[in-house]
């Protein structure tokens, strides 16, 4: 793509761009469960049993709602990058979203460590979901035009 105006002009494919989120959210969910990373990640956070529950009691709707929407966001801006790229294969498109995932992600994320007090442990199963999101995604957009 060359000059503005074709940046202007991109069609980007809406229900790609919504099977993504859709996916992101399904990996996130798999993630961040028992079955793999969850019980570390809330040790890690040093959330026990009891504040998991209360947690997801409180605000597990909203919480859900804020994370589609970020999804969706997140997908719609990575289409653009994928087109802004000309990524066409799904190798492409999944390198489109490790550069942004080392660019953006990595970059926010990774001084939590220090900032925050996060443990490097947690910030790692959060940047790793981070990088399979994007890698998945990167590639699922590209193939589909």
């Amino acid at each position: 793509m060359k000059g503005g105006e074709d940046m202007l002009d991109m069609e980007i494919n809406y229900i790609a761009v919504l099977v993504t989120a859709i996916i992101s959210m399904v990996l996130g969910g798999i993630w961040y469960s028992p079955m793999l990373f969850g019980k570390m990640w809330a040790k890690e956070m040093g959330w026990n049993g009891e504040e998991m529950k209360k947690r997801q009691k409180e605000g597990a709707m909203k919480g859900y709602i804020v994370m589609f929407i970020g999804a969706l966001v997140m997908q719609y801006i990575l289409a653009h990058f994928v087109q802004y790229t000309d990524a066409d294969t799904f190798m492409l498109g999944a390198t489109t979203g490790f550069w942004l995932w080392l660019g953006f992600i990595v970059t926010i994320m990774v001084p939590n460590i220090f900032w925050e007090g996060k443990s490097m442990r947690a910030v790692s199963i959060n940047v790793l979901y981070q990088l399979i999101n994007l890698l998945i995604a990167g590639g699922i957009l590209a193939i589909w035009v």
